[in-house]
C-alpha cells in the first residue's frame, strides 16, 4: 500500500507563503471556537474530527456509557494532546449523580428528590438517573462535587445542559416542599384545576432558573479565586420544542442573567421530526420545524449579542436507518444554514454512537451495520465547511417582516388537559406559522420576554399573535407591544379567548387590574375596548386586527388558513406598506461562496427550483461539478458555488471530507495537511490555476499514499482527490 519517498526542493522565502487555518486566535493569543462536539469518551483515532472544541461530557461520564471510561482529568487530556481546546458539560436535570441518589455523597438517600408523576412514578433518564427536582442541597453537590473539579482541572467554560421539568411531574416530596417555600401555603394537585397546573408549571420555570443562576455563579467566582474567567453555556431545546414535547425550561428568560455567556441551540432529527398539523394532515415536517426551531433560538438571543452555536446531529437518539438518518440531517442542516448571522457550530453530538453505533442500513432491513462510508465522507465534508462558514448580510429570499410571537408561558399550558380544550401538537403556534412558511414566506419568531430590546420589534412589520396557547408574565411586555403598533407596526390578534387558562390568577385579574383576559389589557393600551370584535382597528399610525378563531383552527382543517392569509396579505400589502406579500415554494440564500436551497412540498407548486452556474455539490459524497442543479419539492441543496470565487487564481481547497491545515502557497506549487477520523474516506476538491503536472500524497511518516484516485475538471480549474483519511495526517502537495 505504501512505498517510501523522500521529497526535495528549495523555495525562494519571498515565494513561500504558510497559512493556518486550525486554530486561528486572530493574533490574541486565544483558540478559536468556532465549533465543537461533546463526548464522553477519550481522544480515539475513529472519532478525531478535527472540530476547535471538544466538550468532555460528565465528570463521572454520560449514563448511557457502556464502556469503562477513564477519569475526567485523563479524558481533558486526551483531547489536549490532540490540540483540542475542551470545555465541560453536564446535565442539570439528570446526570451520572448516584453517588448523590444513593447517599454516597453526604450520607443521606436522595431518591425522594426525583421528578413524580400522579401515579407516584419517578420519570427516569436511565437506571438510578432520575429527573431532578433541583434542591438546595443537590446545587451545593453540582458546585462542590462537579464544578469545583473542572475549573481545578483548568477547564474555562462549563455547559448546563437541557435544564427540563416535564409538565406531568410535580408530585414528589422534594417539589411539594419547593412549592411551601415558594408560595407560602401547601402543594396543590395540578391535575385538579388550570389555575394548580399553571401555579406548578411557573414553579418549574422557576426552579431551573435559579439552580442556573447558583451554579454559574458559584462557577465564576470560584474561577475568579484560580486566577480563570469561567464562561457558562446553557445547551437547549428550542421553546418550540419542550413546549410540543410537554417540557417545561426557563428558556428566554435566562437571557437576563448576567452569568449566562450563551446556549447550544439543540435542534436535531429527534426534535425536528415531531409530527404537526397543516392542511387538516398531521406529519412529520422536517426542515419546516427545524426551519422554526432554529428560529426561536436565534430570536431568543440576537438582542443580547450572547453567543450561539446551533446544533445538528447526524443521526438521533431513535433508532431508525441510515437512509432516514441521511435525508433528514440534510434538512436540519440546510435550515439552520439559512440562519446567516450564526456562524458558530457543535458539529454533531456523541460522535462515538455516529462513528462506532449499528444501525438498519434501511427500513425495511433488520442488518445492522456501521456508518457506510459515503455517509460519513458526506457527513465530513458537510461539517467542514462549518470551520470557515461566514456570517453574511444576506437574507433568506421571501417576502420580508412577518413574524410570530411567542412566549416561555407556551409550556404552562401543555399537559393536562383542562375544559377539554385541546392543543394537538401546539397547533396554535404552528397555525401561525406554518401557513406562510408553507407558502416560501421566511417567517420570523419574537419573544413576548424580549419585546422590551429595541431590536427584537425592528425588522416585523406585520406581528402575529394569540393567547389561546400562553399567557404574558408581566404587564409590562404589553407597553411595547402598544407602542410598536402606535409607531405604524401592524398585529393581527387571533383568539377566542376562552381557553381555562384566561381566568388563572394572575396580574391581569388582580390588585388593580380587572381584566377578564390578558388581551383586553393590551386592547386597552391600544385604546380599544374589552372584548372587541373580529374586525379592523387603528392605533396612532398602526393597525390592530383582530380574528376571532383560535389559531389552531387554521391548521386542523384543509383549507382552514384561507381567511388569516387574506387578512395577513392585505395588512402587510396596504397598511404595513411593506410591498407585495408574494408566494413562492423555495427558499434560496446566498453565503460567502456557498448557496443554500430548500424546496417545500404542500406549497403553491410542485415546480423544482433550478439552479445554473458552476457548483460543486456538497451533498454528494463525490463532490461533482454541475453546470444545473435542480432540486425537487422535499428536497434541500448545499452547493460551493466555484463562479463567485475573488481570486481563481489562489490554489486552496474548496471543499473537503477532512480538516485542512498547514497550508503552503509556492510560486507553481501548493502544499497542506489534512486530518480526519481512521477509517474514512476522503474527497476533496482543490481549485489549482492550471492542472497539475504532479499530486504526491504522503502519511505523517513520508510513506506514499496508494490507493489515490484523482481526476481533473477544466470547467471548474479544481482537482479531485479521494483517499483513506488520517487522524495523524495526510501530506497532500501539487506542481504545475
Amino acid at each position: 500500500m505504501y512505498r517510501k519517498t523522500a521529497l526535495y526542493f528549495i523555495l525562494p522565502i519571498a515565494a513561500l507563503f504558510v497559512f493556518m487555518k486550525n486554530p486561528d486566535d486572530g493574533g490574541k493569543g486565544k483558540k478559536r471556537e468556532k465549533t465543537a462536539f461533546q463526548t464522553s469518551q477519550q481522544w480515539k483515532p475513529v472519532t478525531d474530527i478535527r472540530a476547535d472544541v471538544a466538550i468532555v461530557y460528565g465528570v463521572g461520564g454520560n449514563p448511557s456509557d457502556k464502556v469503562k471510561r477513564k477519569t475526567f482529568e485523563e479524558r481533558v487530556q486526551s483531547w489536549r494532546d490532540k490540540g483540542y481546546t475542551a470545555h465541560f458539560m453536564t446535565g442539570i436535570a439528570w446526570g451520572e449523580y448516584q453517588d448523590y441518589f444513593t447517599g454516597k455523597w453526604d450520607g443521606k438517600w436522595h431518591l425522594d428528590e426525583g421528578q413524580v408523576q400522579v401515579n407516584g412514578d419517578t420519570i427516569w433518564h436511565g437506571r438510578m438517573v432520575p429527573y431532578i427536582v433541583p434542591t438546595g442541597n443537590f446545587l451545593k453537590y453540582m458546585k462542590e462535587k462537579h464544578v469545583k473539579r473542572v475549573i481545578n482541572a483548568g477547564v474555562d467554560a462549563i455547559y448546563m445542559e437541557e435544564p427540563e421539568f416535564w409538565a406531568r411531574a410535580g408530585y414528589s416530596e422534594a417539589f411539594k416542599r419547593e412549592w411551601k417555600n415558594y408560595y407560602g401555603f401547601e402543594w396543590r394537585p395540578q391535575h385538579e384545576s388550570p389555575e394548580n397546573t399553571y401555579l406548578a408549571n411557573k414553579l418549574k420555570y422557576q426552579l431551573y432558573y435559579n439552580a442556573l443562576k447558583e451554579v454559574f455563579k458559584y462557577a465564576k467566582e470560584y474561577g475568579k479565586s484560580r486566577g480563570m474567567n469561567v464562561r457558562c453555556y446553557v445547551p437547549t431545546h428550542s421553546l418550540v420544542n419542550y413546549s410540543q414535547w410537554m417540557i417545561v425550561s426557563p428558556e428566554a428568560s435566562l437571557a437576563s442573567l448576567d452569568c449566562v455567556d450563551g446556549y447550544i441551540a439543540q435542534v436535531w432529527t429527534g426534535t425536528s421530526r415531531e409530527p404537526n398539523y397543516f392542511n387538516g394532515s398531521a406529519k412529520e415536517r422536517v426542515f419546516e420545524t427545524a426551519f422554526l426551531e432554529y428560529g426561536s433560538m436565534e430570536s431568543m438571543t440576537a438582542p443580547t449579542g450572547r453567543k450561539m452555536f446551533f446544533l445538528t446531529d447526524p443521526i438521533e437518539d431513535r433508532a431508525r436507518d441510515w437512509v432516514d438518518y441521511k435525508k433528514n440531517y440534510e434538512a436540519t442542516f440546510t435550515a439552520q444554514l439559512l440562519y446567516p448571522k450564526i456562524a458558530d457550530y457543535e458539529v454533531m453530538p456523541w460522535p462515538d454512537r455516529i462513528y462506532e453505533g449499528l444501525y438498519r442500513t434501511s427500513r425495511n432491513s433488520d442488518v445492522r451495520e456501521r456508518i457506510p462510508r459515503h455517509y460519513s465522507t458526506q457527513m465530513q465534508v458537510m461539517i467542514n465547511t462549518l470551520n470557515d462558514m461566514p456570517v453574511s448580510d444576506n437574507k433568506v429570499t421571501g417576502a420580508e417582516g412577518i413574524s410570530v410571537l411567542m412566549a416561555n408561558s407556551l409550556m404552562f399550558q401543555r399537559f393536562p388537559v383542562h375544559a377539554s380544550y385541546d392543543d394537538p401538537q401546539l397547533s396554535n403556534f404552528y397555525g401561525q406559522a406554518l401557513p406562510f412558511l408553507k407558502r416560501g414566506v421566511p417567517v420570523k419568531t419574537v419573544h413576548l420576554e424580549n419585546v422590551g430590546y429595541k431590536e427584537s420589534l425592528k425588522a416585523t412589520k406585520v406581528l402575529l399573535m394569540t393567547y389561546s396557547n400562553m399567557k404574558p408574565l408581566s404587564p409590562e411586555t404589553h407597553n411595547f407591544i402598544a407602542a410598536w403598533v402606535k409607531d405604524g407596526g401592524v398585529l393581527v390578534y387571533s383568539g377566542r379567548d376562552n381557553d381555562p387558562y384566561q381566568t388563572v390568577q394572575e396580574w391581569w385579574n388582580t390588585g388593580d387590574h380587572k381584566y377578564a383576559t390578558p388581551s383586553d389589557h393590551l386592547f386597552a393600551k391600544m385604546n380599544m375596548s374589552a372584548s372587541p370584535k373580529e374586525g379592523e382597528y387603528s392605533f396612532g399610525k398602526g393597525t390592530v386586527y383582530v380574528l376571532r378563531s383560535d389559531p389552531k383552527e387554521y391548521v386542523l382543517k384543509v383549507g382552514g388558513d384561507e381567511k388569516l392569509i387574506g387578512v395577513v396579505k392585505r395588512m402587510y400589502e396596504q397598511k404595513a406598506k411593506a410591498g407585495a406579500l408574494t408566494f413562492k415554494n423555495n427558499f434560496y440564500l446566498k453565503r460567502g461562496n456557498y448557496d443554500l436551497v430548500s424546496v417545500l412540498n404542500e406549497s403553491v407548486s410542485d415546480k423544482p427550483y433550478i439552479l445554473k452556474d458552476i457548483v460543486i455539490d456538497l451533498f454528494d459524497p463525490d463532490l461533482p461539478v454541475l453546470s444545473e442543479k435542480i432540486i425537487k419539492p422535499g428536497q434541500q441543496a448545499f452547493l460551493y458555488n466555484v463562479s463567485r470565487i475573488k481570486n481563481k487564481n489562489k490554489a486552496q481547497v474548496l471543499a473537503s471530507a477532512s480538516r485542512v491545515d498547514n497550508e503552503v502557497l509556492e510560486n507553481k506549487a501548493y502544499s497542506f495537511i489534512c486530518k480526519s477520523p481512521a477509517k474514512t474516506t476522503n474527497s476533496m476538491r482543490v481549485l489549482l490555476p492550471s492542472a497539475p503536472k504532479t499530486t504526491i500524497l504522503t502519511d505523517h511518516s513520508g510513506m506514499q499514499v496508494a490507493d489515490v484516485k484523482m481526476s481533473w475538471d477544466p470547467i471548474s480549474h479544481t482537482s479531485y482527490l479521494s483517499f483513506e483519511n488520517s487522524p495523524e495526517g495526510i501530506n497532500v502537495r501539487f506542481t504545475w
